[in-house]
């Protein structure tokens, strides 16, 4: 009777567990959705079946996590949902979550890792976490760099709607800073839809000589640019098929702390 009773004990919990975990997937896929969802259609997403879907959205909505639109027979988000995702939206930092990422680039790559955010028509480097090489990147953290000769800068600008990038562009006249640096318009343009369909944008020596870098962009909820993860180094490190690697790991990691902000990519 006692070893019975033993037993009940772990299974009851994996049995909540079990619950709890199949409501944050309803919970997920009803958020996802862009006006809510019909019982089918959620049972559906969360590989359900309809009976148990049901039972725990009534339970949710008991505590206000969803709500039942009864003429439309969907499901939705409710107000505790909201508020909860307010909390942390009221809470969250970027530098914060960004700090942990920024170490592991440098550990991966053995670059200088930096994070930058859009200023007046320019980018600003927030926070940076250096590599250990002796020759490294040479922008500060508070350092300001043009958005058009700038890794950074190109890749907020490739993922912006048209009419911000021509706003962030409108006070920047293409100033030439090295030999590399794009002047053209039209150039520009051909670059940032390369650097968009790449998820990644480079500098190639377009700001300072010798210097080399590729950025990825960290999104929003609503899923616009907010900010921008590169990695730098001199172009005796960072070869052809190095940028080609650096562009893949840091937009991966763009992407991860964009999940972890809450952001969305588009």
């Amino acid at each position: 009777m006692s070893s019975n009773s033993n037993e009940t004990v772990p299974n009851e919990r994996a049995g909540q567990v079990r619950a709890v975990i199949r409501a944050m997937t309803l919970l997920r896929e009803i958020a996802a959705s862009d006006s809510g969802l019909t019982l089918t259609e959620v049972a559906e997403r969360a590989n359900l079946p309809p009976s148990t879907t049901h039972r725990l959205l009534t339970t949710m909505e008991s505590e206000r996590f969803v709500r039942y639109d009864m003429n439309a027979g969907i499901w939705q988000i409710g107000v505790t949902a909201f508020v909860t995702g307010s909390a942390f939206v009221r809470t969250r930092n970027l530098l914060h979550v960004a700090k942990p990422f920024l170490r592991r680039l440098v550990e991966t790559t053995g670059e200088t890792a930096n994070i930058f955010v859009e200023s007046g028509g320019q980018v600003v480097c927030l926070d940076q976490v250096e590599s250990r090489h002796a020759m490294r990147a040479i922008t500060q953290v508070g350092g300001r760099l043009p958005m058009h000769a700038s890794g950074s800068g190109k890749a907020l600008l490739s993922m912006m709607p048209k009419d911000r990038r021509e706003r962030a562009l409108s006070s920047d006249d293409l100033i030439k800073l090295t030999n590399a640096t794009i002047t053209d318009r039209s150039l520009l343009n051909t670059a940032l839809n390369a650097a968009q369909a790449a998820g990644y944008a480079t500098d190639d020596g377009e700001h300072a000589e010798g210097l080399r870098c590729a950025a990825s962009v960290i999104f929003g909820e609503t899923g616009d640019p907010i900010a921008a993860i590169s990695v730098s180094g001199p172009q005796s490190r960072l070869g052809g098929e190095r940028m080609a690697e650096l562009g893949h790991e840091v937009r991966k990691i763009a992407l991860e702390v964009t999940q972890e902000y809450g952001g969305r990519a588009p």
